[in-house]
């Protein structure tokens, strides 16, 4: 399972950057979780790794903040009971987590005001003009 995680097209991280910790699941079932060490966490130094270019370190810096221990993303996968199985799990959440963080911030559209909107500031004009026009001096005076 030794492989390299294709994360998007720009960002492949190899697998001598990934680290895999194992030991016992808690939960259901039975001896078998006593005796096999079938959880996983996966761990991936965010903050120091090569193969991230920069400019994109910091859009997933600042967007997995709140998940990142010294700059290391750690995910956790015991839901199976095959050691294998949360492996994979554990690969493609890490994949999932990083795409996200990854992905370019969404174009923001300029909206067009309300119909509300426009009447709203039509009114506001005409009142400000005819304040203006009553005080202009008439040539009757």
């Amino acid at each position: 399972m030794a492989e390299d995680l294709t994360v998007t097209g720009v960002l492949v991280i190899p697998a001598s950057e990934l680290r895999e910790r194992f030991s016992r699941s808690s939960g259901p079932g039975g001896q078998h979780v006593n005796t096999t060490d079938s959880r996983v966490e996966l761990s991936f130094d965010l903050a120091n790794s090569p193969s991230v270019p920069e400019w994109l370190r910091t859009r997933m810096l600042d967007r997995l903040a709140t998940r990142l221990v010294n700059g290391v993303l750690t995910i956790a996968a015991s839901e199976q009971r095959a050691q294998l199985q949360n492996r994979a799990n554990a690969r493609e959440r890490l994949a999932a987590l990083l795409s996200d963080a990854a992905a370019p911030p969404p174009v923001r559209r300029a909206t067009k005001p309300s119909r509300g909107a426009k009447e709203r500031r039509i009114a506001a004009k005409k009142r400000r003009g005819v304040t203006k026009r009553n005080r202009r001096v008439s040539p009757d005076d």
